[in-house]
This record gives structure tokens, sequence and C-alpha cells, in this order.
């Protein structure tokens, strides 16, 4: 089969690579009809390179149809139609059965102390086979894939494998009270939905903070008030408080994570791990790693005294200073985490059925054949051409 593959740092291709097979009783085998390019992937290309190695499957939100199943799985035959969440759960351990699928404890990476393993995603999440490819192997067949209905485009469904759960729950951590104020930090692809999301779940006033342009007229078509971080600094925090009875908002999401622009000093560290052998890298991003926290701190800023963050851009630094002072003094609620994508498929899922509240048929900016996706991630990366978010056909 063809997949894109991983070779070095902004180094990937798309190879031929051995099918998938059943490999446990449970597990089935699903030909990858849509596939979307995510934000956390231009981790696995810029600066996570020492947790991979040459070869490996990237891609992490898929969907398509299942071809073959193991002798146990009950639940799913030939010719069903599946979305593959992203993050890998039994649905029957002490995490899964509180909602908690990105903890998982039968997938989750002990030799790394991780949570849960990711599809397409390093050695830190259990260096597992991705899902931009034309098939994927996808284990707990009667349990992890979400079955969808037939009819409708792939593009009404696919979002569920990441965007749509990981939206939802920033938006659910946030704790928006009903009629209040939220702003987003981030436009991508996750801060566009939890945009959608928020106003949809009955926020009042909906903030939508970024710098390129594109993305800031995107969320301003749909009612959001766009502000451009560019503007900056203390001028930045007073026309958010303006929005907001001049204390700042009830809430804020950070959706952008250590792709955050500022800190020269994280950037340089960043770059410097890349260029560092793996035995050495590895180490030390696990243990002295840091990120650019600009995003992270303006939030801190913005958000009104006992307010909420709700953090779902991934950071990977293990020594992040935080301004501990100014968030006990704000007397600050702090939510973050993986997406637990099977713990909100039933809220979800309705939304997607008949109607289309939260714009997903034409959410994607960009639809793509997969021999093009080496071309797309340094789009993607460099913000190019308005890419927002990119689906890939195999």
């Amino acid at each position: 089969m063809r997949a894109l593959t991983w070779h070095g740092k902004r180094d990937v291709r798309v190879d031929t690579v051995p099918d998938p097979t059943i490999h446990d009783p449970d597990d089935v085998i699903v030909k990858v009809t849509t596939t979307g390019l995510c934000g956390s992937d231009l981790h696995l290309y810029e600066v996570l390179g020492a947790f991979l190695d040459p070869g490996d499957i990237l891609g992490h939100e898929p969907m398509g149809t299942v071809v073959e199943v193991g002798p146990d799985v009950t639940s799913l035959k030939a010719g069903d139609r599946v979305v593959v969440p992203f993050n890998i759960s039994c649905g029957s351990c002490f995490m899964c059965d509180r909602g908690l699928q990105s903890q998982c404890e039968t997938t989750q990476v002990h030799e790394h102390g991780t949570g849960a393993s990711l599809f397409g995603y390093t050695k830190l999440y259990g260096q597992v086979p991705g899902g931009q490819a034309e098939y994927l192997r996808v284990p707990f067949g009667n349990s992890l894939p979400i079955q969808v209905p037939v009819g409708p485009s792939d593009e009404r469904f696919v979002y569920l494998s990441d965007v749509l759960p990981t939206a939802w729950q920033a938006v659910e951590y946030a704790s928006v009270p009903p009629g209040g104020s939220v702003a987003v930090l981030g436009l991508g692809p996750i801060g566009d939905m939890s945009c959608r999301i928020a106003a949809h779940r009955g926020a009042g006033t909906v903030i939508g903070i970024d710098l390129v342009p594109e993305r800031l007229e995107r969320a301003r078509s749909r009612g959001v008030h766009t502000l451009d971080v560019q503007d900056g600094g203390d001028d930045l925090v007073d026309a958010v408080r303006a929005l907001t009875g001049g204390r700042g908002p009830d809430a804020v999401i950070d959706a952008v994570g250590m792709e955050a622009h500022g800190s020269r000093m994280a950037a340089a560290a960043q770059g410097m791990t890349t260029r560092l052998p793996d035995a050495l890298a590895a180490p030390l991003m696990k243990r002295a790693g840091i990120d650019r926290l600009s995003a992270l701190h303006t939030a801190i800023d913005l958000v009104r005294r006992g307010g909420t963050l709700s953090v779902s851009g991934v950071y990977g630094g293990a020594v992040d200073p935080l301004p501990l002072l100014t968030m006990f003094d704000k007397q600050l609620t702090l939510r973050m985490g993986q997406a637990n994508v099977r713990r909100w498929v039933d809220d979800i899922l309705p939304l997607l059925v008949d109607d289309d509240p939260l714009g997903v048929d034409d959410f994607a900016t960009h639809r793509l054949p997969l021999e093009e996706a080496p071309d797309a991630y340094e789009m993607f990366q460099k913000k190019r051409d308005g890419a927002v978010k990119v689906l890939f056909k195999p």
C-alpha cells in the first residue's frame, strides 16, 4: 500500500509499504477513504524526530470502510463505514469506564510514562502505524471504531476522529456559563471549531485571536469577534476586556500549544534538539524540554479573575515555567489533556446526521490525493494558501 512516512526533520514521503494484517482476534482492517492532516502532525515534522524512526507511518485522523475483521469481532463486518479515534482505547478498563480514554490503562506506554497509545504518533505513544495510508489496522474492533451511516460524504464524519471531540472537550473544560464569554487563542482547526461549538452551546460572546488574515476572516464570517494577535501586548488585553465588560472573558481556550510564536529561547532550544543524535535529544526533550509559552501566558493575562483556562494545544516541555503567583492570585481553574474521543461521540454525532450546525461540510480548505502529502505538510506549516484543514484521499 501507499503511506505517508517520516524520514527526518521536514522530510516526509509517500512510500510503498506492506499492507497491514490481522494480528489479534479483535482487530479490523480499514480501507481509508479520507484522512486528515492535524496541527500536531507538525510537531513530528519539526521537533519530535528523536522519538521517530525512518519509515514510521504518520496520521491519526482516518475514516473508511472495514474490509476484514478478526474472529472475535462481532460489532462490525466487512463493508461497514467507520471513523477511527486517534487515541487507542480498550473501552473496558478503569480509565475507559470513566470516560478517560486518553488514559486507557490497557494501552498506556509504560516505557515512557505516557497515556494511551495514539495512531501515528512517535515512540512516546506506542509507535503505532498511522492513518495517512491506504489501509489501517485498528485494534479493539468491537469498541474503538465509530460506526457512521452510509450516504453522507466523508467530510460529514471524518472530524469525529480528532477535531470535533478535541474542540468539544476544550469547550466543555472551559465551563463557559450560559450567555458567558470565551476567548479562543489560535484559529487553526481546533480553535476554529472550538469557536463554533462554544457558540452552538450558548456562549454569548466568542472571541477568536490569531495572526493569519484568512483564519481571522473565516471565523469572523461565522459571527466570531476576531482580534489580530500582532496588535499585541496591552492593546490585545484591553481589546478583549472591552468586549467582556472590562473584566476579561469567563474562559480562555489555548488552541495553540507549542507551535506558538514568541520565545526565541524556546524556539532555539527546540531547534537544537533536532540537530542532536536521538540518544541525546530524546532524554533532553523528556526531562528538560521547554516550549514557546506565549499563547499560554497570554491566556493567563486575558482570563478574568476566577475564570477558567482550557488547554487543548499540545505542549511537550518538561520544565516549562508558569506564573503560578499570578494564577494563584487570579484564582484560576486550569483543565487540559488529550481529548477522550469516545467520551464525546454521543454528544456530537446527532449534530452530523441531518443539519450541519457546526459547518463541517465546508470545514476543509484543501482536499488532496495522498501523493501530495509532502507538499501539503510544508504548506500547512507555513500557513500558505489559506490552509486551515487539509484532507487526504488515499
